[in-house]
């Protein structure tokens, strides 16, 4: 069978009207999906451009999970440290007791109580971890702070689980604090803890300051990633329903003239009648 033969008016209209019906279907794409770039095809230029800032941003998401797990570690040893210089407190107030004392009772009695909170300093450190991390327990954070892992801030911790070792050096009472000596002692060693504490502590609240800085600073980096990648791919909606109110309005206009080209060729089967 041979092909249909078109008229030149006919052919015109049904390509005008098959293109435009083609940009009707892109358009409500484009509305369904809020995208003016969904494939390549659309524009490979936009498409791999907006791709490649989504997957930055993504990675760098990845990051502040573990930039939160750091900032959370420091905190629980900086609150373990807060706690502990309480408790270094109230056994300067056990030795100031023990200094106005006048009698070896009520100094071994004093002695218990100071012992006993030397072992609750060491048990509160043990306690001040998260996340299997205890930088009052002798643990090493590093913190990766960038996508490459050439940016890192390492978080070296101390060991106060013994508050007879060192850094802290908190000797027990000894001989029940029956000589003066002993009383003295034990006062400047807790002098000289409060002062280690102190140290650790600003160090830590350096080390925060650090990761919640990059921590905000990699936020706003993927906000303004996929920013960028939105103004490459998605679409303007009030311009594209304009699009398709106007798409639509020539889609009938179309069929309109197809029609009338139509009875136009029409018009020469009348001459045979």
């Amino acid at each position: 069978m041979s092909d249909i033969v078109l008229s030149a008016g006919v052919r015109s209209n049904l390509l005008s009207l098959q293109q435009t019906t083609d940009l009707i279907t892109q358009t409500q794409n484009r509305l369904a999906t809020g995208k003016k770039v969904n494939s390549a095809l659309d524009n490979a230029i936009n498409f791999f451009t907006a791709q490649g800032l989504d997957n930055r941003a993504n990675t760098l998401n990845s990051l502040l999970d573990s930039m939160s797990n750091g900032i959370n570690t420091i905190q629980a040893a900086n609150n373990g440290i807060t706690s502990i210089t309480k408790l270094v407190q109230s056994a300067q107030a056990l030795v100031s007791q023990a200094q106005q004392a006048n009698n070896t009772t009520t100094q071994a009695s004093l002695a218990t109580q100071f012992n006993s909170l030397l072992s609750q300093i060491g048990q509160l450190a043990g306690d001040s971890g998260f996340n299997g991390v205890n930088l009052l327990a002798g643990n090493t954070m590093t913190v990766t702070l960038n996508e490459s892992g050439s940016s890192t801030t390492t978080v070296t911790g101390v060991n106060y689980t013994n508050a007879n070792a060192s850094p802290l050096s908190i000797a027990n009472a000894a001989n029940n604090w029956a000589g003066a000596s002993d009383i003295t002692a034990a006062s400047t060693a807790l002098s000289a803890a409060l002062t280690a504490l102190q140290a650790e502590s600003q160090t830590l609240s350096s080390s925060l300051s650090t990761v919640q800085i990059r921590q905000d600073f990699t936020k706003a980096m993927i906000t303004t990633l996929q920013t960028g990648s939105d103004n490459l791919t998605l679409a303007d909606s009030n311009a594209e329903g304009a699009n398709l109110l106007a798409l639509q309005t020539r889609q009938q206009l179309s069929s309109t003239a197809l029609s009338l080209a139509a009875q136009a060729d029409q018009n020469v089967l009348r001459l045979f009648r």
